[in-house]
């Protein structure tokens, strides 16, 4: 990025007081009052030109201040999870840069959500996968102005993985879980659980059960070594405890969901698309062609099961994070997922509330976190079902 000087400071500089008769004094502040107002509005219309250019630079496009347009680059933000399996195809069949044509695409890989959304909020990035929680958080922390969700993209594969000793949620006073960041939507689905169960717990680790964030691998080597009593983890690191290191699922959150308030039993939103709202207002036809890449990889996850799926993902997986899943750990983690465009936004005011409850967000108006025109419009054109926002937005 071109780095643009500030405007020059135009100064006035005083001088000695003309002789003279006061008619020509008069004269004088006059004039001196005129080149004053130009100079100041000089002065900032400079300094509005170039505020619109630098706006318009750090959006990754052309002047802001202009109509909207493509931008140059697209910035994406995803996991190296299976839950995070549309970007992982949309990158390892080339759907993305098909759709985005001209626009250069550029991708980050995270380990959870709020990280990804701290990096959204701070301009590092455009659009990411990322859980919902802290999608919701982000939206209500900047009272509706950071982020707009745009997409689902997975649901289910969620799990509290707990030591074979553990036989019921009564076992787990005083023990230690970890999830993999502290307002993250695993966390938040815990620490939710934990209090229906009469559990008290804070975000400094304290209360009647002990929760660490943790990174997920470290998470995983942890648990093998005896350090951690368990974990709600998504897949595929729910599958690597119970297959690599002999944990049993105590919870799987598809049960916590009856289908009254998404319409499909079981299913409840896991990973959503998201994008900062100054993007999409400046270059929706780069968000329209970035969802057209996205439909296409859910259509092709829908389409393809089995061995071709497991290999697909496996080699997004390498990509991402730098190894491939044993055969065993990615059939059992695409068993407990489904890919879906639909964000099931009838779910989020649920979400809020178990932020709330969980002590990681406030109580807030949660209408506007949805846009999915952009998606319905795409939805459309592929001969699709659109899908609703739930009174959450615009569709």
């Amino acid at each position: 990025m071109t780095t643009r000087k500030p405007p020059a400071t135009i100064k006035i500089v005083a001088g000695e007081k003309p002789k003279g008769r006061r008619r020509g004094l008069e004269i004088s502040l006059l004039a001196a009052l005129v080149l004053l107002i130009g100079a100041g509005a000089a002065v900032a219309s400079v300094a509005q030109h170039d505020q619109a250019q630098t706006g318009a630079a750090n959006a990754g496009g052309p002047d802001a201040a202009g109509a909207a347009t493509p931008a140059t680059t697209l910035r994406l933000g995803y996991f190296g999870n299976v839950t995070h399996a549309p970007a992982l195809i949309g990158l390892q069949e080339g759907f993305f840069q098909k759709d985005l044509g001209t626009t250069r695409l550029s991708t980050q890989v995270f380990n959870a959500g709020p990280a990804a959304v701290e990096a959204l909020n701070a301009g590092a990035i455009d659009a990411a996968y990322v859980g919902p929680n802290p999608a919701i958080n982000s939206f209500v922390k900047s009272k509706g102005d950071s982020i707009r969700i745009i997409a689902g993209a997975a649901s289910g594969g969620a799990q509290l993985v707990v030591k074979p000793t553990i036989a019921s949620a009564a076992d787990l006073k005083g023990k230690v879980l970890a999830t993999p960041q502290l307002g993250g939507t695993q966390d938040v689905a815990l620490r939710a659980w934990l209090a229906k169960q009469g559990y008290r717990t804070d975000a400094n680790g304290g209360g009647d059960v002990t929760i660490n964030p943790t990174d997920n691998a470290a998470t995983l080597k942890l648990f093998q070594e005896g350090k951690l009593d368990g974990a709600w983890l998504p897949e595929p690191w729910a599958s690597r405890l119970v297959l690599q290191a002999g944990a049993k699922v105590l919870v799987d959150e598809k049960d916590l969901w009856d289908g009254s308030l998404t319409g499909k039993a079981g299913q409840f939103p896991t990973t959503v698309l998201i994008v900062n709202t100054t993007f999409l207002e400046q270059h929706p036809q780069t968000v329209q062609a970035l969802l057209k890449g996205h439909v296409e990889a859910v259509q092709w996850l829908q389409a393809n099961t089995g061995p071709k799926a497991a290999d697909a993902i496996n080699a997004g997986l390498k990509a991402a994070a730098g190894s491939a899943l044993p055969a065993d750990v990615i059939t059992r983690s695409l068993a407990n997922l489904t890919f879906t465009d639909d964000p099931l936004a009838g779910a989020y005011r649920k979400l809020l509330q178990d932020g709330v409850d969980a002590g990681v967000t406030k109580q807030a108006d949660i209408n506007g976190l949805f846009d999915l025109t952009a998606l319905n419009s795409v939805l459309k054109n592929a001969g699709k079902p659109t899908v609703s926002v739930a009174g959450l937005g615009a569709s």
